[in-house]
């Protein structure tokens, strides 16, 4: 794991941040409600002190998905960015792995609420992937690709004028 600062946002660019301290801890959640809030076979979140996070661009909104949790998300994209308790401290935060600047900055280092985990998650290392050369025969079946998303670094302004 990278230390500090890690930066991200969502994939829009409407909501940036950046966080000034190392993660507590980093780890994928099982439970359906991550799935759910995700879109996506597992929560990823690094938990950090809330006062080392500074949004560099935008608000998130919230949405409290139970008693005990509220979760942070782009209003523009979708994008899920945080996890918090809805009436602790405020003194964590969990930010989703996957809208960090360099995910591969922040690896997971546990499992929780894995009597959730969707059962052929473990097999996914065993299904095949296309090769290098399938990969650019599909890409040459469509129309090049204009990306819209925001890059993996800040920018001073977002979208670009075009």
């Amino acid at each position: 794991m990278s230390g500090p600062p890690f930066t991200g946002g969502c994939q829009c660019g409407a909501v940036c941040y950046r966080i000034d301290a190392a993660p507590r801890n980093a780890s994928v959640c099982h439970c359906r409600m991550c799935q759910k809030a995700t879109g996506g076979l597992f929560g990823p979140y690094a938990n950090f002190p809330a006062a080392a996070l500074t949004w560099t661009r935008g608000r998130r909104k919230t949405f409290q998905s139970s008693d005990f949790i509220l979760r942070g998300f782009c209003g523009d994209c979708g994008t899920p960015l945080t996890f918090e308790a809805a009436s602790g401290n405020g003194a964590h935060i969990g930010v989703t792995i996957g809208s960090f600047d360099r995910p591969s900055a922040v690896p997971p280092q546990r499992q929780i609420m894995v009597a959730e985990r969707i059962a052929w998650v473990d097999g996914l290392g065993d299904v095949p992937g296309r090769s290098a050369e399938e990969e650019v025969a599909s890409a040459a079946k469509y129309p090049p690709v204009v990306s819209r998303q925001h890059p993996d670094h800040d920018t001073d302004t977002w979208p670009p004028a075009q």
